[in-house]
């Protein structure tokens, strides 16, 4: 599931909804909802994000965080090192393989620890 997916079966659990009558009010299949929030399908358009919003009608801070869950939610990322360093194709690489047997907890020290290191360099 992606974050993006977890958000949406967050929202529809709160609202009570199914994912059939979602998917009947968006004008898409309930196959296509479901794939979404598993992460079987990639990141949603701008515009699906936006009728999303809508239709939870959401306050801001929550629309921004759909928006900005939407765009970190492609299951199937490709990471292009040419160019960069030795250590960055090790890194990627090193992640590539290890994903898969990380706990939720040593995936989450790892992204506070990439953003940190992101802050530091600012970008």
């Amino acid at each position: 599931m992606t974050p993006f997916g977890a958000k949406v079966r967050e929202l529809r659990a709160k609202q009570k909804i199914t994912l059939k009558e979602m998917a009947e009010a968006l004008s898409v299949s309930s196959a296509y909802l479901s794939a979404l929030e598993h992460g079987k399908r990639g990141t949603p358009t701008w515009y699906m994000v936006q009728r999303m919003i809508t239709y939870f009608n959401v306050i801001w801070d929550e629309a921004e965080e759909l928006q900005r869950l939407a765009e970190l939610s492609d299951p199937k990322i490709t990471i292009d090192t040419g160019g960069l360093t030795p250590r960055a194709t090790e890194l990627t690489n090193m992640l590539a393989s290890k994903i898969n047997g990380l706990s939720e907890e040593s995936l989450e020290h790892l992204i506070h620890q990439l953003r940190v290191v992101s802050s530091r360099d600012n970008i």
